[in-house]
């Protein structure tokens, strides 16, 4: 089954995927997109490193993400892939100093790639995401781009996964569900 989990920072999303990864009794990998450009972020990342099981294996992928879940999706598997956001940052914004941007092409065939593999892939996958699209619209092209492409992006995801859950203050609420037998 694919998962969306999706809500704001800090909003308890990773921890969410985390408890349905443990509650599966399978398998997890941890698909990883953040990237410690600094200290502040890698110390984020040593946090989010430090609650996971020492059993469940982390992978890192900061712009090949479906190449990632290609290769670690499968039968009796749980996938956690924290997170989409940051996913589309690495690929659109980089390690840019400027608030421009010229080429969406990189982005563009990755995000296809990742929204092909999704139907295809066996097991469990938990995917987690910002909503970024519920505050005001940025000034800067970039911060535009970035809010209108993960919006984007969350749309398609979710409309490929049997899941959707919005997590808000750390309660979740379920946006979308398989239907009862």
């Amino acid at each position: 089954m694919r998962h969306l989990i999706i809500g704001g920072a800090r909003s308890g999303k990773s921890a969410l995927a985390e408890t349905l990864a443990r509650r599966s009794g399978q398998p997890v990998t941890c698909i990883a997109t953040a990237e410690p450009g600094d200290d502040e972020m890698a110390q984020r990342i040593a946090h989010h490193r430090t609650r996971r099981p020492a059993d469940w294996s982390t992978v890192e992928a900061p712009l090949r993400l479906a190449a990632a879940l290609a290769a670690h999706a499968g039968p009796g598997r749980t996938l956690i892939i924290d997170c989409l956001t940051l996913w589309i940052s690495n690929l659109i914004a980089g390690r840019r100093d400027d608030d421009s941007i010229t080429d969406l092409s990189a982005y563009a065939g990755e995000k296809q790639a990742l929204l092909d593999v999704l139907p295809r892939l066996a097991g469990d996958i938990l995917l987690v995401a910002n909503e970024v699209g519920s505050g005001i619209v940025p000034m800067g092209q970039l911060s535009r781009i970035f809010a209108d492409e993960a919006g984007r992006l969350n749309q398609d995801v979710a409309a490929r996964c049997e899941r959707v859950t919005l997590v808000v203050a750390g309660q979740p609420l379920t946006l979308k569900a398989p239907a009862p037998d």
